[in-house]
């Protein structure tokens, strides 16, 4: 197996195990009753549910740099790779919008309007993206080698940059004079008055996709080419390192804001769970490398290579009106039950997807 086929496993294995966690933050989120609320499978679950966003959100910016160097070494040039890559942003801001209207439309005049303007991982996604393309943009032309490194830079600058921002844009400094539409993309204060730690406005989520930017280029330099399992290793220190820095500027007797909040807008919960995601990606890359991942059929992979339509689709069946189960109002066991048929369904829908012109093709020979 080439290096590049690897790292496009475990890229999608990371993207399928977000799914996984995903589906069942969702499910049990959606269908366990009040009293089954208070069982201890609640509080993992929702501990499980906080990895999701952010691995879609990283491993965006992470495939963003090897895409994009990908095309430098094809020799394009770097106002042709800016245009695709932020039309492609373009298209999944769009689509996150057309998703916002499908729910909107599916919930049958039971949702309010204000649902339509809600801001979702897709809207960042896509933001996220358009913003990558330009920062590319900016720091390409010269040799690739001293690109990768401006790339490198200027990734990190940015995640630490809006990470550090964060706090102030969502307390003292919040852009109260825009409309609420528009602030939600600064601080996800919707139609609530303040913001909403469930909701993802580019600060502090942009964050995670510029991290993931730069650690995609530190990937495809010279050294970790030639040496890919020490870099590897490296990174997977480098999170041990940076969930240790977390913890100790959080007990730090130095206070940087008036308000200051861990668990939803300060950089030091980002540099946690940035340790956290470089963790799970040296995990992933061991696990493509040298475990089970590849032996036969892997659902993670197979799942990670579909994430944005089962994304899209198990939606539908576990919050909105085609809800396999009733909202709310279920035990433990249903809800698990209901969980596994979400993840068989969509494991289903996306070996469809990926199969479904082979499948034709295989028919048409047949009949041939």
């Amino acid at each position: 197996m080439t290096p590049s086929q690897q790292r496009l496993a475990y890229i999608d294995w990371m993207r399928g195990l977000a799914c996984i966690l995903m589906f069942q933050t969702h499910c049990y989120d959606s269908w366990l009753s009040p009293e089954a609320r208070q069982s201890p499978v609640l509080i993992w679950s929702q501990l499980g549910g906080t990895f999701p966003a952010p691995l879609f959100i990283f491993l965006a910016g992470v495939s963003f740099a090897l895409v994009t160097d990908r095309l430098r070494e094809k020799g394009i040039g770097r106002a042709t790779i800016a245009k695709q890559t932020i039309w492609r942003g373009a298209e999944v801001l769009g689509l996150g919008l057309l998703f916002r209207l499908q729910e909107y439309a599916l919930a049958a005049g039971y949702a309010p309007w204000t649902d339509l303007f809600r801001v979702d991982v897709l809207n960042i996604l896509g933001l996220s993206m358009m913003l990558m393309g330009a920062l590319c943009f900016f720091t390409g032309g010269s040799s690739l080698a001293a690109a990768r490194a401006r790339a490198i830079f200027t990734g990190l600058a940015l995640a630490a940059t809006v990470s550090l921002v964060t706090p102030p844009l969502w307390t003292t400094f919040r852009p109260k004079f825009l409309p609420w539409p528009l602030e939600s993309y600064i601080s996800g204060v919707h139609i609530f008055g303040t913001p909403q730690p469930w909701l993802f406005p580019l600060f502090p989520w942009a964050a995670f996709a510029f991290a993931g930017l730069a650690i995609g280029f530190l990937l495809r330099t010279d050294f970790a080419k030639r040496r890919e399992i020490l870099a590897f290793t490296l990174l997977g220190i480098l999170g041990v390192a940076a969930g240790a820095l977390s913890r100790l500027f959080d007990n730090s007797p130095i206070h940087l804001y008036a308000v200051y909040d861990y668990w939803h807008s300060s950089p030091n919960f980002f540099l946690m769970r940035c340790g956290l995601l470089l963790g799970i990606l040296f995990l992933s890359f061991v696990w493509c490398r040298w475990g089970l991942a590849q032996i036969g059929f892997s659902p993670l992979i197979q799942l990670g290579k579909t994430s944005l339509l089962v994304y899209w689709v198990h939606i539908q069946f576990v919050y909105g009106g085609l809800s396999i189960l009733p909202r709310r109002q279920c035990s433990v066991t249903k809800a698990s039950i209901g969980l596994a048929i979400i993840f068989f369904a969509m494991l289903a829908l996306s070996l469809l997807r990926t199969n479904w012109k082979g499948w034709r093709f295989t028919r048409k020979a047949a009949r041939g």
